[in-house]
């Protein structure tokens, strides 16, 4: 028998014409995933890749893979049916800002409070791209855009604070172009046995460009980001030397390292295991340094487990077992 191959992210390349904008962040996000995908001891046909409404959800058309473009807001609840009803699927949901915090918002929380085994991607780029430039649900106040004209005068969703208050039990957090950090996370995504969300910080070139360069920025991004991984200090800085400590509030602070006694010893140990959410909460609602990588990932029985588990429960002690058994059972009689 010959040895299985080895699958590169061509292979999950399909045959469709990319359609996005040059320069989208969405190309970049593609390519961390079709190379994740070929990294993933899972066969193709196992696969299913579910989007709603939005530039980010023509990504199914780009897979090889099954998949299933939807309608506005309801990936959420497409994606829980096909997970639910088939369980041996690694099933990948494909959202934006606008379909699954506005329209698809009431699917959003209850498919994490149900803790649904789907890995979302969920596109922030800030603003509606496929509907020409209205502002989003995670537009920032005062924003102008094509529909607020004089700027917003709301106050955004975070996201990651969103997703952790509604009982998320993996949530991570990366920008479009870093594709090999991206990876690393679509990976730890695909272990993870429950609702992984995964906020990426995309890029639109036409209608909100450079949303996210205060913090992407070649100058400034080392000194405005940090990468948080399990087990290690959360340090950060052009030159190592800022990291994050607990004050007198046990809020988080940041400190550098080498001023008022501060040494690395000092520094917090990012625990994404913790099952408590509140420091989960504060680093996902960081504005300076924004937090990126895995913040939270405990476990917690899915939604698929408990229903399969509550089948096998039933079925053991139910007293028709068949459908024959059904028909058969109380009063019957037959017609001559």
């Amino acid at each position: 028998m010959s040895e299985k191959q080895q699958l590169t992210f061509k292979d999950y390349k399909s045959d469709a014409e990319v359609r996005w904008c040059p320069g989208c962040g969405d190309i970049a996000i593609l390519k961390a995933v079709q190379t994740a995908f070929a990294e993933m001891d899972i066969p193709k046909e196992k696969f299913a890749v579910i989007s709603g409404i939005g530039c980010s959800s023509r990504f199914p058309y780009y897979m090889d893979t099954y998949g299933f473009h939807t309608i506005h807001g309801r990936a959420g609840a497409i994606a829980s049916g096909v997970k639910t009803a088939n369980p041996d699927l690694s099933v990948w949901q494909i959202t934006g800002d606008g379909d699954a915090l506005a329209i698809g918002g009431n699917h959003f929380i209850h498919e994490i409070r149900r803790n649904i085994d789907v890995n979302v991607l969920l596109f922030n780029n800030q603003i509606y791209g496929l509907t020409k430039g209205q502002y989003s649900p995670t537009s920032l106040f005062g924003q102008k855009t094509k529909t607020s004209p004089y700027g917003t005068v709301e106050a955004p969703f975070n996201p990651g604070s969103l997703s952790i208050g509604a009982g998320a039990t993996f949530f991570a957090r990366g920008i479009d172009v870093n594709v090999k950090d991206n990876v690393e996370i679509l990976l730890e995504m695909e272990k993870h046995k429950g609702i992984s969300i995964f906020e990426i910080l995309q890029n639109c070139v036409i209608f909100n460009d450079g949303a996210h360069s205060y913090f992407t920025d070649r100058e400034n991004k080392a000194d405005r980001q940090l990468l948080v991984k399990h087990g290690e200090p959360m340090i950060f800085g052009k030159d190592n030397d800022k990291g994050l400590v607990l004050d007198d509030e046990y809020r988080l602070k940041v400190v550098n390292i080498g001023e008022n006694g501060i040494t690395k010893n000092d520094i917090l140990i990012h625990d994404a295991h913790n099952t408590s959410p509140i420091l989960h909460f504060e680093l996902a609602e960081l504005k300076e340094p924004v937090v990126l990588g895995v913040i939270r990932s405990v476990n917690k029985v899915s939604y698929h487990e408990a229903v399969y588990e509550q089948i096998e429960q039933v079925q053991a002690t139910a007293k028709n077992k068949s459908m024959d058994d059904l028909l058969s059972s109380g009063s019957t009689w037959v017609v001559e």
